[in-house]
């Protein structure tokens, strides 16, 4: 049976939205700084000639470039200012993340609370910068070695060039970073995935277009469209059930008398995400395989031995590529989970306010049970997020099927989504709850 709350969050008005005064800021907010990025994606970096890069990206969009266009909304494509995406910033999460689970000066930084951990933002930040700055160096000597048939991608290359695109490029990612801290604080959902999400979204009805296109030129054959638009359908929904499938723990809480009253006896529930981690896995892996690959995409015929196994072996479809792609998943699946669920902490926090899990001891019976349960729901959760991301990287790669279409592609797209839904359906119950409350004092004022 359904709590009070659960089905009063069903009950939800969406209409409300129009009487929620701080929830209708809140999203104007989020539109207004999506909409700032998307201008973002169409200012060009200084320096470099449109038609002759266009004429690269075309020959490499096949392969990573395509790959790094879609998370970047666009902007490789185009070299915009805002080319490098939220993707450093990502990768500094990443290794901050790791590093506070092995420096024990960074884990006691951690448990510092709200100071803490605005202390490691401001790390993190520092690490965006660095990462940022070498990426962006990478692809500005990149481009001045790509010539097309047009002529050279940069007409007038040289130190002062590596400069400005150094400087626009790392601006550009920190002003996607603020704006997706931004998000987070004062809009709806999560600022970074909303950024992802929002170029993903952006590029779709060309996805849909190039490939209807492809049927019409017999590239692609009608029942094969067919069949990938329902699979797309099918993996919609095997997301959304998966997103939102949970194991409920029952947690007990005994009686206690107080004064002449008896207290507690009932019976809640523990609540456990099958995929815990969300879609931080796959993002954190793309960003990870990324790193190198915005290295070697831009190389040309300059290519290192190095930068030429990145380029080849890395590419959609390679058995390496899949290998490490799968590893990464699994990996950051049982990552953060850890992270964001302590088996231990909730146990202990159970047997501090009486709770008990029927037939298990309170303390370090209860920790190992629930730390059992959740190994076993992450390992589905990897599997299916690993299922969800490599199948349809086989199909882009034997079928020729647009980037847009991928698996990591709509699990993002709808992971967001269902959470950004989730968020706005809090707001308004917060809201009703607040309506509430005021006609109840009204009328005990009245009384």
């Amino acid at each position: 049976m359904a709590s009070a709350a659960e089905q009063f969050a069903s009950n939800l008005n969406w209409g409300a939205i129009g009487k929620a005064t701080e929830l209708k800021q809140r999203l104007w907010f989020t539109v207004g700084a999506l909409i700032v990025f998307r201008i973002g994606a169409y200012i060009p970096v200084p320096g470099v000639d449109p038609a002759a890069l266009a004429e690269i990206f075309h020959r490499q969009s096949g392969g990573i470039a395509g790959m790094l266009d879609v998370f970047s909304g666009g902007s490789i494509g185009r070299m915009s200012i805002l080319a490098l995406s939220i993707m450093p910033y990502i990768s500094a999460s990443i290794i901050m993340q790791i590093l506070t689970t092995v420096v024990p000066s960074l884990e006691a930084l951690k448990k510092e609370g709200e100071a803490g951990r605005k202390k490691i933002n401001q790390y993190t930040r520092y690490g965006t910068v660095f990462l940022a700055t070498f990426q962006a160096y990478a692809i500005a000597a990149g481009l001045e070695g790509q010539s097309a048939s047009t002529g050279p991608v940069v007409p007038d290359p040289g130190v002062f060039f590596q400069f400005v695109t150094i400087v626009t490029l790392v601006g550009g990612t920190l002003l996607l970073m603020w704006i997706g801290e931004q998000i987070t604080a004062r809009g709806v959902g999560n600022g970074v995935s909303l950024i992802i999400f929002a170029g993903i979204v952006a590029a779709l009805p060309s996805a849909l277009a190039q490939t209807l296109e492809l049927g019409r030129t017999g590239a692609l054959s009608a029942l094969f469209i067919i069949s990938l638009m329902v699979g797309v359908v099918v993996v919609v929904a095997v997301v959304v059930f998966m997103e939102t499938a949970q194991r409920r723990i029952v947690v007990q809480y005994p009686k206690r008398q107080v004064g002449n009253r008896m207290y507690g006896g009932e019976a809640s529930h523990l609540p456990l995400k099958i995929n815990t981690s969300g879609v931080i896995p796959p993002i954190f892996a793309s960003s990870l395989l990324l790193f190198p690959a915005t290295i070697a995409s831009f190389q040309g015929n300059n290519e290192s031995g190095v930068m030429q196994w990145i380029a080849t072996y890395l590419g959609h479809g390679q058995p390496l590529y899949l290998a490490a792609y799968v590893a990464l998943i699994v990996f950051f699946c049982f990552f953060y989970t850890t992270v964001v669920f302590n088996p231990t902490e909730t146990a202990e926090n159970l047997k501090k306010n009486g709770g008990f899990v029927p037939g298990i001891r309170p303390g370090k019976n209860t920790a190992e049970y629930l730390e059992y349960i959740l190994n076993r729901l992450t390992l589905i959760g990897a599997i299916y997020l690993s299922a969800v991301c490599i199948l349809p990287e086989l199909l882009i790669a034997r079928g020729g099927v647009p980037f847009y279409f991928g698996g990591t592609s709509l699990l993002i797209v709808v992971s967001v989504t269902l959470d950004t839904v989730t968020q706005i359906q809090a707001h308004l119950l917060a809201h009703q709850y607040e309506g509430l409350i005021k006609k109840a004092r009204l009328r005990g004022r009245s009384r």
